[in-house]
């Protein structure tokens, strides 16, 4: 057996590193969620329009009982866009008991379904972190008299 002069008997061992970012990827902020495009095979105009028509469509979505969009209320954490047009979308609700929690994911991933170029849209349910007020755009807050 090698000698590990650091480590002891009863010491867990340390933590691996957090896996290195793809250098390919996209990063877009658009206040509300971050768009990732993984790759490069997209061009930059194809991007951003993908990019402004999904965001489009996000916030063609509304919580029946709440008069603001699920983007501008902060509901979307993620959304990645392949090299193939596949979209993957981390979304999460006000609360995990609301009353539409079923039906809502349907409801994004038709309306992502319909942008021109998107092939297969996934939408996962999240909970962690928790959703908050402060995920909310000004827009949501004007919306629900909230500032």
């Amino acid at each position: 057996m090698e000698d590990q002069p650091n480590a002891t008997p009863n010491e867990p061992p340390a933590p691996a590193a957090p896996p290195e970012a793809d250098p390919s990827a996209v990063i877009i902020d658009t206040g509300q969620a971050t768009l990732h495009a993984t790759g490069s095979a997209l061009p930059a105009e194809e991007l951003e329009r993908l990019t402004a028509d999904i965001v489009a469509a996000l916030k063609s979505v509304y919580d029946p009982e709440i008069p603001a969009d699920i983007y501008e209320l902060g509901l979307i954490y993620r959304v990645d866009i392949d090299d193939n047009r596949n979209i993957d979308i981390d979304m999460t609700l006000t609360a995990p008991g609301c009353p539409v929690a079923g039906e809502m994911p349907g409801w994004v991933e038709n309306a992502v379904s319909l942008v021109p170029g998107v092939a297969n849209v996934n939408v996962n349910m999240v909970f962690n972190p928790a959703w908050t007020p402060d995920r909310m755009s000004d827009e949501a807050r004007v919306a629900l008299d909230w500032y």
